[in-house]
C-alpha cells in the first residue's frame, strides 16, 4: 500500500513530455483565430462600406439596370387658320431606335435587325454616322412608319436586339397639302449643321423647318424637350413604362389665312400658272395666298424620291417656289398709279392737266409706242388711268425724274423687303440712275420712259402688289403678316390703328383711287370684265400686261401682231391689283397669272370672282368660318 503511494507521487512529479506541443498549439490556434477575426473584420468593414457608405450608389447602379431612361422629343406645336382649323399637325407614328450605351455588339445588331425589318444601304450609312456623332446615351432612329408586323417581329426577337426598342412618336401631317404648302412650308430631319447647333436635335422625331411658317417659327413650333422611364429585364426587353414627360410641346401658331378663302381662291385660278394675294387692306393680314402649281409637303417628312425631285425641279411653271414672295414681275400698267404718285407730289402734274396721246412718243430717235395704235387724245389723269394710256405715263416718268418714281414706289411698298414671316422672298427692284452705274451701265432717258409703264428693269412681287394696292386703299402703311396670334396671344399688328398713315396727301390718293374706280365701273374703261355682280357694292382697280421680249417697231406698226399667238413662255403676264368695297375698303388684291397675255381679258375676271368671294365670307368680320369646313385632320398634339 506504502509502494503504490510512493509509485504514483513518483509518476505525478515527473515532468510532462506533451507541455511543449501544447504551447505550440494554442499558438496556432491563436493564429488561425486572429487571421479568421481579422478576414471578417475586413469583410464586415466591406460590407459596411458597400451596405451603409456606398450603398446609394449601387442601390442607383442596380436601378439603372432596370430601368432605362432617355429623351424624348417634344409635340412640335400646330400651326392652325384664322378660324382655328389645323394646317399642320402631328399623328402618331411608331418607330424603333437603337439606345448605344445598351448594346455592346452594334454592328451585330445591325445585321439581325435590318433581317428583321430590311434597312436601304443609305439609311444603314445615316445610323452608322449618327452612332459616331451623337451621345451613346442618345437614341438613334432605325426606321421609322412601321407596320404591325415589323413591330411583332420586332418583340418576337428583343433578346438578340440589345438597345433595341418601339416607340411612339409623332409625324407631321398637312392635311390641305398643296393648298398652303407655300405659306405653311414643311419639316425634315435636321442635318449635322443643325444638330451642331442644338444637341437636343439628335433626338429622334426631332424635325427643323424648312419652308414657310414652319421654317421662320421653327424655334417656337419645337418646344422643350421631355424623358421617359422604362422598366427593362435582363435581355433588355420592355417591361413598363415607369414615367413620361412629355416636356413642354411647342406654341400653336394661328396664322392671318382663312383655309377656305384659300381653296376657294385656288379654285378660281385652276390650272394656270399664276398667284394671288388677297389682303386686309386696313391691317396687312394676309388671308389668301395662292401660288399655282404646288406640292405635297408631307412627302419631305418620310423623303423625297429622287424621280420626285426631278419631276419638281424640271417643271418650267416651278413649282417648289412661292410665287407670292418669290417671284418678280414687270408690274406693267399697274404701276402707273405710282408714277402719278410720284408726279403729284413732285408738282411735274395736276389732276386738271392734260396730255395729248397720238399713239406713240418720239424722244431723240427712239419711238415709243401706246398700247393702241390710234391714240386717246388729250387726257387727264383720271382718263389716263381709266383707259391705261401708255404715252400719258410715258410723258409723266419723263418730267418727273426716276429718283422721284423710286421714292413714291418705296413708299407703296413696291421693290422693297416687307418682312413678312416666310423665308426666301425677293425684294424686287425699283431702278434707279445710281443703281445702274453702280452695275458699270449708264442710265438714259429712255430707260426712265419706259419705267413709266412699268417696263423695263422693274420688277415687282405679287404680294408687293398687294400691299401696294392696299396702301392706295387705306392711306396707312400697312404691313402684310401672317402670324396673328401665338398661344392665343394676338399680335398687335391686328388692330387698323397700329399702322402710320402714308406719307403721301390724302387728295393726291384719292386721285388714284377716282381713277382706279373709273378703269372698273365706269364705261369704256379698261376693266370691265372686273365689274363686281354684288349689288350697291364697286370695285376699284388697275390692269397690266408686262411683255417678257422685245417687240419691234416695225412689227407693232404692222398691224399684225397678236401676243396671244406666241408660244406660251413669250406671252405678256397679266396682272390685276384691286381693294373692295370701293367706299369703304376692307380687301385688296393682286393676281398674277403668267404669261397670261392680257390682264383685262385673264386676270380682271379672276380678280372679280376672288373679291367676290373673299366679300361673300368677309372673314376679317367673323370669328367663325362660313359654311362647311374644307378639311380636317385627327390631332394628337
Amino acid at each position: 500500500m506504502i509502494g503504490r503511494r510512493k509509485t504514483l507521487q513518483r509518476l505525478m512529479s515527473r515532468p510532462d513530455a506533451d507541455t511543449p506541443s501544447r504551447g505550440v498549439f494554442t499558438r496556432r490556434a491563436l493564429v488561425v483565430l486572429g487571421a479568421q477575426m481579422a478576414a471578417f473584420g475586413l469583410l464586415g468593414h466591406r460590407l459596411y462600406g458597400l451596405q451603409v457608405l456606398e450603398g446609394d450608389h449601387f442601390a442607383r447602379m442596380a436601378e439603372n439596370n432596370r430601368v432605362s431612361r432617355r429623351l424624348i422629343a417634344p409635340p412640335r406645336g400646330r400651326v392652325v387658320d384664322r378660324f382655328g382649323i389645323a394646317v399642320a399637325a402631328n399623328k402618331v407614328n411608331w418607330r424603333a431606335l437603337l439606345l448605344p450605351e445598351e448594346t455592346s455588339d452594334i454592328p451585330g445588331t445591325l445585321d439581325r435587325f435590318s433581317a428583321l425589318v430590311p434597312i436601304e444601304a443609305r439609311d444603314r450609312a445615316r445610323i452608322e454616322r449618327e452612332i459616331r456623332h451623337k451621345r451613346r446615351f442618345i437614341p438613334v432612329m432605325l426606321h421609322d412608319f412601321l407596320s404591325w408586323d415589323d413591330m411583332a417581329r420586332i418583340e418576337l426577337n428583343a433578346p438578340s436586339l440589345p438597345g433595341v426598342l418601339i416607340d411612339v412618336g409623332t409625324t407631321r401631317n398637312y392635311p390641305f397639302g398643296p393648298l398652303l404648302a407655300h405659306v405653311v412650308g414643311y419639316v425634315a430631319p435636321p442635318g449635322e449643321k443643325d444638330v451642331a447647333q442644338d444637341q437636343t436635335l439628335a433626338l429622334p422625331g426631332m424635325r427643323v423647318g424648312r419652308a414657310g411658317i414652319e421654317q421662320t417659327q421653327d424655334g417656337l413650333l419645337r418646344g422643350q424637350v421631355g424623358a421617359v422611364e422604362v422598366e427593362v429585364n435582363a435581355v433588355g426587353r420592355l417591361m413598363s413604362e415607369l414615367s413620361r414627360d412629355e416636356g413642354q410641346p411647342g406654341d400653336e401658331i394661328t396664322l392671318t389665312i382663312d383655309s377656305g378663302l384659300q381653296q376657294a381662291v385656288l379654285g378660281r385660278i385652276g390650272d394656270q400658272s399664276a398667284s394671288a394675294v388677297v389682303m386686309d387692306c386696313r391691317n396687312g393680314e394676309v388671308l389668301a395666298m395662292v401660288s399655282n402649281p404646288s406640292f405635297d409637303p408631307s412627302l419631305f417628312d418620310s423623303g423625297v424620291s429622287q424621280a420626285q425631285w426631278q419631276e419638281w425641279a424640271t417643271d418650267p411653271r416651278t413649282p417648289l417656289i412661292n410665287k407670292a414672295v418669290a417671284g418678280v414681275y414687270p408690274p406693267g400698267s399697274t404701276f402707273k398709279p405710282a408714277v402719278a404718285m410720284a408726279a403729284l407730289q413732285a408738282g411735274t402734274l395736276s389732276p386738271t392737266d392734260r396730255i395729248f396721246c397720238p399713239g406713240y412718243l418720239d424722244v431723240g430717235g427712239t419711238r415709243f409706242h401706246c398700247w393702241s395704235r390710234y391714240g386717246h387724245g388729250s387726257l387727264t389723269l383720271k382718263e389716263a388711268l381709266k383707259f391705261s394710256c401708255d404715252v400719258f405715263f410715258y410723258e409723266v416718268a419723263r418730267r418727273t425724274g426716276m429718283d422721284a418714281i423710286a421714292a413714291a414706289s418705296h413708299n407703296f411698298g413696291l421693290g422693297t423687303n416687307l418682312d413678312i414671316e416666310l423665308p426666301h422672298t425677293r425684294p424686287g427692284l425699283i431702278p434707279t440712275p445710281e443703281w445702274r452705274r453702280a452695275h458699270g451701265q449708264h442710265w438714259n432717258g429712255g430707260d426712265t420712259i419706259v419705267s413709266g409703264i412699268g417696263q423695263g428693269f422693274v420688277q415687282v412681287t405679287p404680294l408687293q402688289l398687294a400691299t401696294y394696292a392696299s396702301r392706295i386703299a387705306s392711306g396707312r402703311a400697312v404691313q402684310p403678316h401672317l402670324v396673328r396670334a401665338v398661344s392665343g396671344r394676338l399680335g398687335a399688328s391686328a388692330e387698323g390703328s397700329h399702322w402710320p398713315a402714308l406719307d403721301m396727301p390724302e387728295p393726291f390718293l384719292n386721285q388714284l383711287r377716282v381713277g382706279m374706280y373709273a378703269v372698273v365701273n365706269e364705261e369704256h374703261g379698261s376693266a370691265p370684265k372686273a365689274r363686281l355682280d354684288i349689288p350697291g357694292v364697286q370695285m376699284a382697280g388697275k390692269t397690266g400686261s408686262a411683255q417678257v421680249r422685245h417687240v419691234s417697231r416695225a412689227l407693232r406698226e404692222s398691224g399684225h401682231f397678236d401676243s396671244s399667238l406666241l408660244p406660251w413662255e413669250y406671252r405678256p403676264h397679266a396682272l390685276f391689283i384691286c381693294f373692295a368695297p370701293y367706299d369703304a375698303p376692307r380687301y385688296a388684291a393682286a393676281i398674277v397669272v403668267e404669261h397670261g397675255n392680257a390682264g383685262a381679258a385673264v386676270a380682271a375676271p379672276l380678280a372679280r370672282d376672288i373679291m367676290t368671294d373673299t366679300l361673300t365670307r368677309d372673314p376679317s368680320n367673323r370669328k367663325e368660318p362660313p359654311g362647311q369646313v374644307v378639311a380636317e385632320v385627327e390631332d394628337f398634339g
